[in-house]
């Protein structure tokens, strides 16, 4: 299949966590945020769930590094049921958006939900809506699409679920991981891969180690993935 060569990039405590049980994402440092965004200046775009849109109401650009729009990625939102409020600034024209969402916003669809079709309907004025052909967003049709659009390389930084869904569908090719000096806990507490997982430790997804170093009080750790 053809698809964008994705970077998984992900800010975590020691414990494995990326947010606390109320949803806190305060990770990283200073120096570690600088380093996402020259990743973020350097993709053809960006992409995150729904859930983050709705928690933290990121603008996804590389403004930490750049001011010039020209350097910030497509913003791509994958949003099951249009669930973007338009006042968000993903919404924004500081960069181009991209929102993903199922077959449920199509009303060809008979099994459509009427709400989800008004909203991609009203999201689809501001920016462009990609419509998954199934009742979910198949990522892989995603992909494709995105990588006839021209992105050639991509950025996710997903939540728990979007994360999962990702890497058991063999899409990501590399995965970037700031490591934080701390310790929350929590078992309702995110963790960088939710979903159902994986029954047998054989059929989990293997990596190789590439790079390893320390960033101010953080420490990062690159690994390719190995197919």
């Amino acid at each position: 299949m053809k698809k964008p060569y994705i970077i998984l990039n992900a800010a975590m405590t020691l414990d494995g966590k990326i947010a606390t049980k109320t949803g806190n994402t305060e990770i990283s440092g200073q120096e570690d945020l600088i380093r996402v965004h020259n990743i973020r200046k350097n993709v053809d775009a960006i992409m995150v769930g729904i859930g983050t849109i709705l928690s933290d109401n990121p603008r996804l650009t590389s403004y930490r590094v750049s001011s010039n729009k020209e350097d910030n990625p497509i913003r791509i939102v994958a949003d099951n049921k249009a669930r973007t409020p338009l006042n968000y600034k993903v919404l924004n024209d500081e960069a181009k958006t991209i929102i993903a969402v199922s077959n449920l916003c199509n009303e060809k669809n008979k099994n459509c939900d009427m709400d989800a079709v008004n909203r991609a309907k009203e999201i689809s004025k501001k920016v462009e809506v990609f419509y998954s052909s199934k009742d979910y967003i198949d990522l892989k049709e995603l992909m494709n699409y995105l990588y006839d659009k021209g992105i050639k390389s991509l950025l996710l930084e997903g939540g728990s679920e979007l994360n999962f869904s990702m890497i058991k569908e063999n899409l990501i090719d590399e995965i970037k991981v700031c490591i934080a000096p701390m310790i929350v806990g929590g078992k309702d507490a995110k963790n960088i891969f939710g979903g159902e997982g994986f029954d047998l430790m054989k059929d989990s997804v293997k990596l190789r180690l590439e790079k390893y170093y320390s960033l101010g009080k953080d420490f990062i750790m690159e690994y390719k993935v190995l197919k």
